[in-house]
């Protein structure tokens, strides 16, 4: 089965990304740049949800909504 993601991808002081997974609380991962990010929080989502079946938890069927908003200060 496939499914898509949205993540979050956050430029760190290291230069590096650090990567959540808004619908899946505690799927954090980082990389040296958004390549290797990007391909390190697909192994840690597929371990999220490995973790998930063998626990017996449900596989949230609905991922994270996003939008912007603009401030002014």
């Amino acid at each position: 089965m496939q499914r898509r993601f949205k993540v979050i991808l956050e430029k760190n002081e290291s230069g590096g990304f650090t990567v959540t997974v808004p619908s899946l609380p505690g799927c954090v991962t980082q990389g040296d740049d958004r390549r290797e990010a990007l391909e390190h929080v697909q192994e840690a989502i597929e371990g999220f949800l490995e973790a998930l079946v063998i626990e017996g938890l449900p596989i949230p069927s609905a991922d994270a909504e996003m939008d912007e908003v603009q401030v002014s200060y």
